[in-house]
């Protein structure tokens, strides 16, 4: 059974029981939702979850266009099962990064590219091309790769304007090619366990949701002051390069179109005028305040090393050297002081949501937390859940028993190894099968679904700008 299809027989059987139903195996009672005692668990929890390896008697070869983080994650599944995945052709314009990356898959010398352009000077060679450049170079290049017959697994954020993302949309349709984008969270299994205990109607009907994206303040001024997402031009609003998978992931829990958003925030800390008397343009300067402030690049990379994949570092570690590369271009970008970026993008941002249907919600994107990690409520008329990313606790109005959902990763056979919480691996699954198969409803979404978050997200920075509530 293909996932959609299972998703809909899940969805069939849960909508007319609570959690006493065949949903979850370990809480058989009545007349409550849950068995007696105090704490229960969820981890029962029927989920659709498959092993990664794909089911296809045939290879599908890939081109990887971006050989960074997210290009070696989905290139490492071809090396997981070589039998279904071949990559077989590489672009970067980093040569070091292309190199790395033809050695470790044997790509011939013919099928190295520099800029993404090259990739499409040569007839097509393989079946698909996965995209993974920066944010500015995912339009053009997955607009030419469809009109040349791939199928086209695409990273997120989609494009840079509403319009382009419906272009592309547009473009998949006319040439009937398969479009995935990289909305992994649908497919970590946390997500999954809180989407299928609101569907199982354990809450009663959904009224309304607060989910939070704490950034982390060193995550922030990494990516988002000193990095690549750092410029809402040449990329994407953050709400989009950071909160595209949230705006998604809300969406597909109240499994219902957004029609209004409004929204609100500013760059309040990450600007010159703040920064403190003495402060030198790089930390590697010798600036006074490098001991004590807390967005040091000194200590984020060479003492804590943290945020380490942009270094190519191949393995070493050893702080002297990360420090070296802190003095060498590109990654000398890296060791800029945080109030003297070329940044304009918010560092606290926040949403409220009108859903068909009348459920409401808000989300907040905060820079300035000590961790990482989604935080969730869910308001529903008969209970009430709570979540931090990893597990989350469900709360019974009638008779206030509570049971929890806490299943590691690492306990999920299928998903072990996996990245975004065993999400990375079984998208790709799931993309090849559809590749495979030329059956797009293998995908956890249509393409149609994926644009309308990102809808949401650029009418929600049309708000933040105006002040106004915006129809989505």
């Amino acid at each position: 059974m293909i996932r959609r299809d299972f998703l809909k027989s899940i969805g069939t059987i849960a909508a007319g029981t609570a959690l006493s139903g065949p949903l979850l195996h370990a809480a058989p009672s009545l007349p409550g939702l849950l068995p007696d005692g105090d704490v229960h668990s969820l981890n029962d929890l029927t989920l659709p979850i498959r092993p990664l390896r794909p089911e296809t008697d045939r290879q599908v070869s890939v081109i990887i266009i971006g050989a960074g983080n997210r290009g070696n994650v989905y290139a490492d599944f071809a090396r997981k099962f070589p039998e279904q995945v071949k990559v077989v052709g590489v672009s970067d314009i980093l040569e070091h990064r292309k190199l790395r990356m033809a050695g470790q898959h044997n790509i011939p010398e013919e099928n190295r590219f520099g800029d993404w352009s090259e990739v499409f000077t040569r007839p097509k060679f393989a079946d698909a091309v996965v995209i993974s450049t920066p944010d500015n170079l995912h339009y053009k290049p997955c607009m030419k790769a469809l009109a040349m017959g791939y199928d086209v697994l695409l990273e997120k954020p989609v494009a840079q304007t509403a319009q382009e993302c419906k272009a592309l949309g547009a473009q998949a349709r006319k040439y009937g090619r398969i479009l995935a984008v990289c909305h992994v969270l649908r497919y970590a299994p946390y997500f999954l366990a809180l989407r299928e205990t609101v569907r199982s109607g354990a809450i009663g009907k959904l009224v309304s949701l607060q989910h939070l994206e704490p950034i982390e303040y060193a995550h922030m001024a990494h990516s988002y002051v000193r990095g690549n997402w750092r410029s809402s031009k040449e990329t994407t609003p953050i709400i989009l390069a950071k909160s595209c998978h949230d705006l998604d992931i809300m969406r597909w829990i109240v499994d219902a179109p957004c029609k209004t958003i409004s929204a609100d925030g500013s760059l309040m800390l990450f600007k010159p005028e703040n920064a403190p008397a003495g402060a030198t343009r790089k930390c590697t300067d010798g600036c006074p305040h490098e001991s004590t402030c807390p967005y040091s690049a000194l200590d984020i990379y060479t003492r804590r090393k943290q945020h380490l994949g942009v270094f190519d570092l191949d393995g070493n570690r050893d702080a002297k050297f990360i420090e070296q590369r802190l003095h060498t271009p590109p990654y000398d970008s890296y060791a800029r002081c945080v109030y003297y970026c070329d940044n304009d993008q918010p560092d606290h941002y926040v949403t409220e949501m009108v859903f068909e249907g009348g459920v409401t919600a808000s989300f907040s994107m905060e820079a300035f937390t000590p961790w990482g990690g989604r935080r969730t409520r869910l308001m529903g008329t008969k209970g009430y859940i709570e979540g931090n990313g990893s597990q989350f606790t469900l709360r019974e109005f009638r008779t206030g028993k509570k049971a929890v959902w806490d299943k590691k990763v690492s306990d999920i056979a299928e998903y072990r190894g996996a990245g975004h919480g065993g999400g990375d691996h079984a998208l790709v699954r799931d993309f090849i099968e559809a590749v495979a198969a030329q059956d797009a409803s293998r995908l956890s979404s249509t393409i149609d679904v994926s644009i309308e978050s990102h809808l949401m997200g650029f009418a929600a920075e049309r708000s933040r700008k105006s002040g106004r509530k915006e129809k989505v």
